[in-house]
C-alpha cells in the first residue's frame, strides 16, 4: 500500500520513532484502519514525552488512513480534543499560522450547543435533525421521502471546499443511536494503487473544481454572517470554489493517493468535456463500491474516538436517528 511519489518533495517523509508501539492495537484491515481498544488520549497528551507520541500517532494517522480510540474518553476534555488535533499537525510541519479550522456556519443559530451549553468556534457539533436544518439550502441532496437517496455521493474529504483544507480530523461520539449512524473511510493510497500506470497517469495532469455554495445561500437565507477566516489566512471570503488536484502526494508519507476525484464537495474534473467529467467521477465512485477492503468501518459505541488524515481518506457516514451527536475538530 502506497505508491512513492517521483515528484521532488519538499522534504524526506516522517518517519516514527517508536513512541507509541507499547499501545495495544488491531488493524482494522490490510489497508486501513488502526485500532486502539485500550488507550487513553489524556495519558497520551500528559505524557512526559507527550510530543514524540502525538507525533507518532499523527504519522500512523497518515499511513493507516484512519485510528479508532474504542475505550471511552470521557475524561477528555473539550480544549484537550483541540489541542491534540492541533498538535497533530503542528508536530508534522503544517504551516505556523495555520491552526484549527472554523466551520463557516458557525454564527448559525441552528447549531448545537456542547453538552455544557457552550459553543466553540473549532468544535462542530454533528446531529442529523441540525444538518437537515443546516443544509436545507443545498441542491441535489434528495429528501429521503421524495426519491430514493444517492448515498455515494456523501464520500468527501473534510473543507475540500477550502483553499487549504483540513489535514486531520477528530470526531468524538458523545451519544450513541439505537442503530445505524456508522461512519466508513476508505483509502486513497490504495484506489490510486488499483488505477493502471496510463490512467493515473492521466488523472495527475487534473484538477477539480470543489464548489459549496451552501454556505453562502444558507447564511444569506439565515440572516448571519459567515465566518471569515476560517483557521488559515487563505480560507477566507464566500466564493468556496478552490481548485484541487485530483491525485496529490500526501506530505507525511510520501505516498500517492486519489484526493478530489469524487464526493459531496467536487462539482467538476477540470478541462475535460462533461462526459469525461462525469466518467471519471463515476469510475472513481465504482472503485470504491466494489472494492470493500479498501473500507474501514466504525460502528461507534459512547465516547469513542476516530482520528484521520484527510489527505489520504475519503470518509461518509450512515443514516442515524436524530438523538445521536458527536464532536468534531478539524484542523
Amino acid at each position: 500500500m502506497g505508491s512513492i511519489s517521483h515528484m521532488k518533495l519538499r522534504r524526506a517523509p516522517l518517519k516514527t520513532t517508536g513512541a507509541i508501539d507499547h499501545l495495544e492495537y488491531v488493524d482494522v484491515t490490510p489497508i486501513i484502519g488502526r485500532e486502539y481498544p485500550t488507550a487513553k488520549l489524556k495519558d497520551m497528551l500528559n505524557a512526559p514525552n507527550a510530543d514524540d507520541q502525538i507525533r507518532d500517532l499523527a504519522i500512523t494517522i497518515c499511513e493507516r488512513g484512519v485510528v479508532f480510540f474504542r475505550a471511552p474518553q470521557d475524561d477528555l476534555t473539550v480544549e484537550e480534543q483541540k489541542k491534540i488535533t492541533y498538535l497533530l499537525g503542528k508536530l508534522t510541519g503544517r504551516p505556523e499560522d495555520h491552526g484549527l479550522h472554523v466551520h463557516p456556519l458557525y454564527n448559525d443559530p441552528n447549531n448545537i450547543p456542547m453538552a455544557d451549553g457552550t459553543t466553540d468556534e473549532n468544535i462542530y457539533v454533528i446531529n442529523s435533525e441540525a444538518m437537515k436544518k443546516l443544509y436545507a439550502t443545498m441542491k441535489n441532496r434528495p429528501n429521503s421521502s421524495s426519491e430514493p437517496r444517492d448515498l455515494g455521493r456523501e464520500w468527501h474529504s473534510d473543507c475540500l471546499f477550502e483553499e487549504c483544507p483540513a489535514d486531520f480530523s477528530f470526531l468524538r461520539m458523545q451519544d450513541t443511536p439505537p442503530s445505524g449512524g456508522d461512519t466508513l473511510w476508505v483509502s486513497g493510497y490504495e484506489l490510486y494503487d488499483r488505477l493502471s500506470p496510463p490512467f493515473a497517469a492521466f488523472l495527475e495532469t487534473l484538477t477539480a473544481t470543489c464548489a459549496q455554495p451552501v454556505f453562502k445561500s444558507a447564511s444569506e437565507a439565515g440572516g448571519y454572517e459567515l465566518m471569515s477566516p476560517r483557521g488559515s489566512p487563505l480560507n477566507f471570503g464566500d466564493k468556496f470554489a478552490p481548485v484541487h488536484p485530483v491525485i496529490r502526494t500526501n506530505p507525511v508519507t510520501g505516498w500517492k493517493s486519489l484526493f478530489a476525484g469524487v464526493g459531496l464537495h467536487v462539482t467538476r474534473i477540470n478541462d475535460v468535456y462533461n462526459y469525461e467529467d462525469q466518467m471519471i467521477r463515476d469510475y472513481v465512485l465504482r472503485l470504491i463500491t466494489r472494492n470493500h477492503d479498501c473500507v474501514a468501518r466504525m460502528h461507534w459505541t459512547k465516547q469513542a474516538c476516530a482520528i484521520w488524515s484527510n489527505s489520504c481518506t475519503l470518509h461518509a457516514a450512515t443514516s442515524a436517528p436524530s438523538d445521536a451527536s458527536s464532536l468534531a475538530a478539524p484542523l
